[in-house]
Order: structure tokens, then C-alpha cells, then sequence
């Protein structure tokens, strides 16, 4: 390496904690000659050696950090190191059927996401350095799976969100090696869906709410439920097959809609299962006005929040959520609520629920805290990999 990038006195505090971002504030001077992309040391301002990682000036997270070691070589041998390690982490850890195989920077493998749908590997390349060794990652993670007895029959790549335009890279979509047929069946908590991983969000389905799906499913049995923001239906679905008397799931997309109601075909829930096109924001004030209420209300909405400036509307938006859906809730029934952003911290998130139990006149018990499922490791002082905080609460009306 020809470069080093050197800190200002003060500063680089999060990565001397354990982080793996440097942002373009915190650098005093680059030393040396480099390309974007390219490996570079990394010195605090009287030399002390941090590490090294992949730099991008384009980019305001300057330096993504691979390595805390000055004279680590990082080739395919140390990429494969890191992939082995994910793996063996999953198969401690959690299902594998289906699963986050590589979770970025918690798994100091920064920029890099791969989701696992049964046979079908689906890749988020979002920094330019690790877009460099993303073929090598890929064909690392086939190795080990195969080991495994696993055998990957296609992988596509969702590297289509617009933080690549931060990182001076295009938006790109498609196979990766040979087509296939991008609905796939995968099995998660007994339930069946179909994975759109070429047209779905994200990578195609959020596989971090696993085991808070199961939590709340063991709640609805003889149950009246009602799903919010309900996507592909996997709420919904769980507690129909947990023995939920009737369940209504809601949302805005129509294409989601389609897809849930296909996953209740799957499942054979269609006759207690049922799904709705709408805004939930519209809709709860209307099911009030009817006399609905509910045993179960479940509400995980998409992120109202996606940078620091915009938090004060994102507490609006949660604060007014949580009232409508809380009105909703028999009482001793249960509220199932969630952020998925991690700009609402757990403080900030738990203050806007509290604050909407006082504007709905209930009283909240907490039966559980939980977060994503391990599959997305927290790794501590990397902050963004903590991101989802989830509530289940029993509701008690105002005595």
C-alpha cells in the first residue's frame, strides 16, 4: 500500500471503539498515492498505526476499515477467513434455511450484504472498495456452503439503493452467472412463502423479524389480529398458522398485497387470512369509526426516518401510528410495535411509545424487548447495525 490516511488529533473516536467508519471530518491528510477504492493504512495524528481499509473520497464514510492489524494481508485467503467465520456464526446461531449470511460491517466485511433464500443467494454491494471483492466473497461463500452440503443454484444481485450514488457507483440489478426463476420457495417458522428477490423490497423479504414473527404468533391462537404495514404477509401469516381465529393484514402495495395473498394460498389460510390494499394511516381511523377493535395489533412500518435531520417527523409519525393502532387493542389485548430505523434509538423509540399509551388513554405491560434476529449481528460501536427495537406489550384500558 502506497497510502495512508491519517487522523486528526481527536477524532476517529468511533473506530478506536470498535467501529469501521471514518468520515471525510475526521482525516487531517492523505499520504501517498491512491485510487478510490484502493487499501490504505490508517494512522491516528501522531502515527499510531489503526489499521487499514478501503478508501473512497467520493464517499462521506471516507474509509471503511477490513482489518485493526497494520501488516494483515488482505487477499483471498483473508477474505475467506471472514467468510468461514460468518457461516460457522449462522449455523451456531440460527436457522440457516434462510438467512442473513453476511451483515456488512458486523461481520468486518464492510459494504456487503448476502441474504440466503433456500438455494438462492441475493447480494447488496454498497461501497466501492468491497464491490472489488465481491465475485471473490461469492464464490468463498459457495465453497463453504457447498462443504455443507448446500448446494447454490443462482445468485442475483439487488444492488439498486440509491447510497451507491453516494459512493459514486451506478444502481445495478440482475443475475449474477445464469437466469433463474426469481420466485423462490422458502420455509420460515413452518409457514411457506414466495421470495420475489428480483421485485421485492430490499433483498426480497425481511428475514430480521424471524423469531419476533414466532413471538407473536404464539399470542394470536383464537385470536382476532390485525397486521399493519403487512408487506408479503409474514406477520399475518404466522398468526394464521399459530390458530388465529381471523387476521387482517393491510398495506399500500399492491404488488405486496398480491404476494400475501399468494403466501396464504400457499399455507392454506386464505379462509381466516385476509388482506387488504390501503394506507394504514387512513384505514385505522376508519376501522375505529366502525367499532373494530382487535386482540392482536401488529405495526412495523417501513422506516419513517433515514438521516438524523429528518428524526423529529419520523416521532410524529411513530407517536401517531402507535395511538391509532393502541385504540384498536381490546382490553388485555396486544400491541406488537417496532422501528426498523436506526437513527430512532431505543431511548428516543421507547419515549415516542410511552408518549403514545398517554395520547391513547392505555396503560402499557411489557411482555418483551427484543431486536433483530442474530443472523444481523449488533456488533457494539458500529451503530447502524443496531437497528431494530421491537415491543410486545399487553394493553390495558385506563380503570
Amino acid at each position: 500500500m502506497a497510502a495512508a490516511v491519517v487522523l486528526k488529533k481527536g477524532q476517529g473516536r468511533s473506530l478506536k471503539a470498535g467501529g469501521a467508519w471514518i468520515y471525510d471530518n475526521e482525516i487531517e491528510r492523505i499520504r501517498g498515492d491512491f485510487s478510490d477504492g484502493d487499501m490504505v493504512l490508517v494512522e491516528d495524528f501522531d502515527g499510531y498505526p489503526m489499521g487499514q481499509g478501503f478508501i473512497n473520497t467520493k464517499s462521506a464514510i471516507t474509509v471503511r476499515v477490513m482489518t485493526r492489524k497494520r501488516d494483515a494481508v488482505v487477499d483471498d485467503d483473508f477474505i475467506e477467513m471472514r467468510v468461514r467465520d460468518a457461516w460457522n456464526y449462522r449455523k451456531d446461531t440460527v436457522d440457516t434455511s434462510s438467512c442473513r449470511v453476511i451483515f456488512g460491517e458486523a461481520d468486518f466485511l464492510p459494504g456487503i450484504v448476502i441474504d440466503k433464500f433456500s438455494d438462492v443467494l441475493v447480494v447488496e454491494s454498497l461501497a466501492l472498495g468491497i464491490d472489488r471483492w465481491k465475485m471473490v466473497i461469492l464464490e468463498k461463500l459457495k465453497m463453504a456452503l457447498s462443504e455443507d452440503g448446500i448446494r447454490i443454484r443462482g445468485v442475483y444481485e439487488r444492488s439498486d439503493a440509491k447510497v451507491r450514488l453516494q459512493e459514486g457507483m451506478e444502481r445495478f440489478k440482475g443475475f449474477i452467472g445464469e437466469p433463474f426463476d426469481t420466485k423462490v420457495e422458502i420455509v420460515e417458522n413452518n409457514v411457506r412463502y414466495i421470495v420475489d428477490v428480483r421485485d421485492g423490497q430490499k433483498t426480497g423479504f425481511f428475514l430480521d423479524q424471524k423469531y419476533n414473527r414466532r413471538a407473536v404468533g404464539r399470542l394470536c391462537g383464537g385470536k382476532k389480529v390485525l397486521d399493519c404495514f403487512t408487506h408479503t404477509g409474514s406477520f399475518a401469516l404466522n398468526a394464521g398458522a399459530c390458530g388465529a381465529a381471523s387476521v387482517l393484514g393491510i398495506d399500500a402495495s399492491e404488488l405486496a398485497i398480491e404476494q400475501a395473498r399468494e403466501n396464504a394460498c400457499l399455507n392454506g389460510l386464505s379462509d381466516r387470512v385476509r388482506f387488504q390494499c390501503g394506507d394504514v394511516f387512513e384505514l385505522l381511523p376508519e376501522l375505529e369509526r366502525k367499532g373494530q377493535r382487535f386482540d392482536v395489533v401488529i405495526l412495523d412500518p417501513p422506516a419513517f426516518t433515514k438521516s438524523r435531520n429528518s428524526v423529529k417527523n419520523a416521532v410524529k409519525g411513530y407517536r401517531e401510528i402507535n395511538i391509532r393502532g393502541l385504540k384498536l387493542v381490546k382490553d388485555k389485548g396486544y400491541l406488537a410495535t417496532c422501528s426498523c430505523s436506526h437513527f430512532m434509538d431505543p431511548e428516543l423509540f421507547a419515549k415516542t411509545v410511552r408518549e403514545a399509551a398517554a395520547g391513547a388513554h392505555k396503560r402499557l405491560r411489557q411482555v418483551e424487548y427484543r431486536a433483530q434476529a442474530a443472523d444481523h449481528p449488533i456488533l457494539w460501536a458500529a451503530d447502524s447495525s443496531y437497528y431494530l427495537k421491537f415491543y410486545i406489550f399487553q394493553v390495558c384500558d385506563e380503570k
